[in-house]
Formats: structure tokens, sequence, C-alpha cells
């Protein structure tokens, strides 16, 4: 590289240090805030999936006191999409909505927002694949609620 092209970059970098520019994954940003969440959900299989989803989004640091607390509800309802002759639904859609509060360990006001996944699986005739179909189509929708929570708090904690 040239002595012009280290001279700019070095200029360039005194500039963004000088705008009060922080980058969203830095140490310094939500990043670092996000490991220090705990999660809580309603007890049932998709909360579960959803907190195991979270956790694993939000890379929680059990080694370092939670500086907040993430309350999640989950609702979801599923409506049958295509119609064999014989009435019976071929495919499903499932909608999911999660509302989430965090609130901060040591007090202060909480922060609260919704999400809303929707995704769609095949119904099969067998019993167990339509329950696996189900299964998976839950699965699926708890990783993207996750991720959108995940994107929610970031924005939330960079403010």
């Amino acid at each position: 590289m040239s002595v012009r092209g280290l001279a700019a970059l070095g200029a360039a970098a005194g500039l963004l240090a000088g705008c009060g520019f922080t980058p969203l994954y830095g140490t310094t940003g939500a990043s670092g805030s996000l490991s220090r969440i705990t999660v809580t959900t309603q007890d049932d299989r998709l909360g579960y999936r959803l907190r195991e989803q979270l956790e694993d989004a939000l890379g929680r640091d059990r080694a370092t006191a939670p500086l907040y607390r993430l309350e999640t509800t989950v609702e979801q309802s599923r409506r049958p999409l295509g119609r064999r002759i014989d009435d019976t639904a071929t495919r499903y859609q499932l909608t999911v909505r999660g509302t989430w509060t965090l609130t901060p360990t040591s007090g202060g006001t909480p922060l609260s927002g919704s999400q809303t996944v929707t995704t769609t699986y095949a119904a099969a005739d067998q019993p167990y694949a339509a329950i696996a179909a189900q299964q998976d189509g839950e699965d699926r929708a708890a990783a993207e609620l996750a991720r959108m929570i995940r994107l929610d708090l970031m924005r939330a904690l960079a403010e």
C-alpha cells in the first residue's frame, strides 16, 4: 500500500472516530449487552424453542450477571390451505406472534415490542409425519421470531 493510501485510510478512521459513529456489532455497541440478557418464556414447546433460539442468537454469557430480563409470550394460530376432494387440508399456514418486554435488572423503564412470523408446512396423511411437519414449522417460526426479536433488541439498545 502506498503512503498516500495509508494517509487516506488514517484520515478516514479519524473522521469516523470524531463523528460519534459506533458500529452496531462493536464491543461498545449493542452486541456487548445482548450476551447479558436472561430470557424467560412460557412453559410449552413453542416457548421452549423460542427461548433456546433467543439464547443462541443473543450469545447468552452465563458467567456474568444479567443486565436485562427479556420476557416473551407467544401465540400461534394454524389455518388450513388448499383442500383435497375429501375436504382435508393439503398445507397449513402457521402464524406465530411474539411479544417481548426487556426490563433492566437495576430498574428503569422497560422496552417492549412484538413481531409476527408466518410459515407454511405440508399436511401429511400419516399421523407421525403430520406431527413432525407441524413441529418443523414451529421450529422454523421460532428461529425466525428469535432473529427478528434480536434485531429489535439491537435497535433498542443502540439508542
